[in-house]
C-alpha cells in the first residue's frame, strides 16, 4: 500500500470515529435532555380548550422550564389515543377518566392517566326554550353518542329529576323512567352544535360549544363543578414518569394556568390546582 493511500486511509477513519462520537454524545431528537432544557414533548388535543392552554403554556411557563410543547391538534375525540398508542404523539389532554378507560377496554390499549387537569363543562343549549322547565312532553333531546358523553348528558338530566337511569348509565337503555317521553337522538359530539336548530334542546362539550359560539350564558342547564368528567392528561406507561409528562402535568395544574382559564373562560372551564 502507498504511503499516499495509507494517509487517506487514516485521514478517514480518524473523520469517521470522530464523527460517531459526535452522534453518540448527542441526544436524539425530542428526547428529554435537548440542550440545556427538558426537551420536547408532543401532546395531542382538540383546540379549543385544551389546545389553548397548551399553547398558553408553552409561550410562557413551559420556556422558563426548558420545555418545548409541540401542539398536534385534532378535530374528533376518535384519533387522539390511536395516535399515542401508535407513538405519534407523547401524551394527550381531551378526555376524561372513563372515556379513556373505555378506550383501554375496547382497543386493547394501555393508556394511562397522569391526573386530571381541568372541567371542561358541558351543557344543554336550545334555540327553542330558556329553561328545563319550558320543555314540553315528548320533546327532542340531542345527546352524544359516544358512552363516555352519552352517559354524563343522561346523568346530568337526571340530576334535575327529568329522567331516572341506572348509576352506570352508557346510553339509552340505561334509562328507567322517562315521565315527559323526551325523544332522544343520539349524534356524533363534533356535529351537535349544528343540530340544535331542529331539536328542542342538545348536550354540548364544551370543545364544539365555544367554537359555534355556545357560551354558559346561553344554557339552560350547565354541569357543575362537583362534575366527575374533569379532563387527564394521558400517556403510554413507559412515559408517566418522564421528567417532561410530569413537567407538564406541574404546569397545567398550576395557579397561572387556572387564572388564564378563569380570565378566558369565565367558569366554563373549572380549573385543577396542585400545590
Amino acid at each position: 500500500m502507498s504511503r499516499t493511500l495509507r494517509s487517506a486511509l487514516l485521514a478517514t477513519a480518524a473523520a469517521t470515529a470522530l464523527l460517531l462520537s459526535g452522534c453518540a454524545s448527542s441526544p436524539s431528537a425530542g428526547g428529554e435532555g435537548d440542550g440545556d432544557g427538558l426537551g420536547t414533548l408532543k401532546v395531542g388535543a382538540l383546540q379549543t380548550p385544551a389546545g389553548d392552554i397548551l399553547n398558553h403554556i408553552a409561550e410562557t411557563s413551559a420556556k422558563e422550564a426548558g420545555l418545548t410543547i409541540e401542539f398536534v391538534p385534532f378535530t374528533d375525540y376518535n384519533t387522539p389515543n390511536t395516535a399515542l398508542a401508535d407513538g405519534s404523539i407523547d401524551a394527550n389532554l381531551f378526555q376524561n377518566a372513563t372515556f379513556l378507560e373505555t378506550f383501554n377496554e375496547q382497543a386493547g390499549g394501555e393508556l394511562v392517566s397522569v391526573g386530571e387537569a381541568y372541567l371542561p363543562s358541558a351543557a344543554f343549549y336550545s334555540d327553542k326554550v330558556s329553561s328545563l322547565d319550558d320543555l314540553a312532553d315528548g320533546a327532542s333531546i340531542a345527546i352524544p353518542n359516544d358512552p363516555t358523553n352519552e352517559g354524563r348528558a343522561l346523568k346530568l338530566l337526571a340530576s334535575e329529576g327529568l329522567i331516572e337511569v341506572t348509576d352506570g348509565v352508557v346510553d339509552l337503555s340505561g334509562i328507567t323512567a322517562n315521565p315527559k317521553n323526551f325523544e332522544f337522538r343520539e349524534i356524533e359530539n363534533a356535529t351537535l352544535p349544528q343540530a340544535l336548530p331542529d331539536v328542542d334542546a342538545a348536550f354540548v362539550t364544551i370543545s364544539f360549544a365555544l367554537p359555534a359560539g355556545l357560551t354558559s350564558d346561553k344554557a339552560i342547564l350547565l354541569e357543575g363543578e362537583d362534575s366527575p368528567y374533569y379532563n387527564v392528561l394521558a400517556t403510554r406507561p413507559e412515559l408517566k414518569d418522564d421528567a417532561r409528562v410530569q413537567k407538564l402535568y406541574e404546569l397545567l395544574t398550576s395557579q397561572e394556568t387556572a387564572d388564564f382559564e378563569n380570565e378566558t373562560w369565565g367558569g366554563l372551564v373549572v380549573p385543577v390546582v396542585k400545590g
